[in-house]
């Protein structure tokens, strides 16, 4: 199976985590899409119907509203039943590194107001130990040098991410710092660490709001990890 066919598997089978007539949390990314797609599909039908969602990015929000699902802001719901979002890495523990999209901040603040998190990702995002795929950091801009250096002192490299030659802007008005060379073995005390630092917005570590769940496509089909 390709990779979009996988993606399409697991945004399916998340669908049987989202409870009719509910507020759910939404993530950021390629896979994402894929459940957005399933979602619609399913209300489309009449299979399913829900109060609408919390998106974690603008592109989020705008393909649920192009499929007619309300979009609340995050301050005017209290909880949220699930968050469904992808990652870029995924251990066996359900830490995971995310921000690929550039949606890290957002995409905790959703995390943190749900009772579970529901990752979905193909399997080639399940890895032994986090730190392969960079390390997206959300930073300050008038920080980014001195961040650099700290993550030098770590044996980190960290280079500002760019969009057409220039630093890529976050949602929040922000850069990204993306971080290679680094092997994470305490996923949570790193990401205590680092956020601590000044200047950093976000660390793309998900320890704190770790997965309750990955839904992970295979050529096999779904498999289902519980942590």
């Amino acid at each position: 199976m390709t990779q979009d066919e996988l993606k399409t598997q697991v945004g399916i089978a998340a669908l049987k985590y989202v409870t009719p007539d509910s507020v759910i949390g939404v993530g950021t990314g390629s896979t994402v899409n894929k459940f957005i797609e399933a979602l619609a599909g399913a209300i489309a039908r009449g299979e399913l119907k829900i109060t609408g969602a919390v998106s974690s990015s603008v592109a989020s929000t705008q393909l649920l509203e192009r499929y007619g699902i309300p979009v609340f802001e995050a301050n005017e719901v209290t909880r949220l039943g699930v968050y469904i979002d992808g990652a870029d890495e995924i251990d066996g523990e359900g830490y995971m590194i995310k921000g690929g999209g550039a949606a890290l901040t957002r995409e905790k603040i959703v995390a943190s107001l749900a009772d579970k998190f529901i990752c979905i990702a193909d399997e080639s995002k399940l890895v032994k130990a986090l730190g392969a795929f960079p390390l997206p950091v959300e930073v300050i801009p008038m920080a980014s040098s001195h961040i650099q250096r700290r993550f030098a002192a770590k044996g980190g490299v960290a280079t500002t991410r760019l969009k057409d030659g220039k630093p890529l802007v976050t949602d929040n008005g922000q850069h990204i710092l993306d971080v290679t060379g680094l092997k994470i073995k305490e996923p949570l005390a790193f990401e205590l660490g680092v956020n601590q630092w000044s200047g950093v917005l976000t660390v793309g570590v998900f320890a704190q709001q770790k997965a309750s769940v990955c839904l992970l496509g295979t050529s096999a089909g779904v498999k289902t990890i519980e942590y």
